[in-house]
């Protein structure tokens, strides 16, 4: 089954490994396509296709200055993100329980050998 456009869904325009570096190096704060492209080893153009899918599916927002458009971090569109990996967060904390457990238990029976 083919996947659905990138542009579609925040799910689906993180999938893209240098769009999460995007998002990661927007989150200390607004920079320009030409620096991100930079930071990123790619072209300006390459970089601008990345930030549209971004900005389309509202995970980055644009504002300009003067001549310059400066890209920044818009949370609020990983929203989904968080809400379905939170889901998984009762798994996590239990298994780390367990292995809690285990850790205490194997000291417990080394102590008393």
């Amino acid at each position: 089954m083919a996947r659905a456009a990138t542009t579609s869904d925040a799910f689906n325009a993180i999938a893209e490994p240098q769009r999460r570096h995007i998002l990661a190096l927007l989150r200390s704060g607004e920079r320009p396509v030409t620096d991100l492209a930079q930071e990123l080893g790619m072209s300006q153009p390459r970089a601008s296709k990345h930030l549209r899918v971004l900005r389309e599916v509202g995970l980055v927002r644009v504002r300009g200055v003067g001549k310059q458009r400066l890209y920044g971090l818009d949370a609020r569109g990983l929203r989904p993100v968080h809400e379905w990996v939170g889901g998984f967060e009762r798994f996590w904390n239990e298994s780390f329980d367990r292995l809690d457990t285990y850790v205490q238990e194997l000291k417990q029976t080394r102590q008393e050998e």
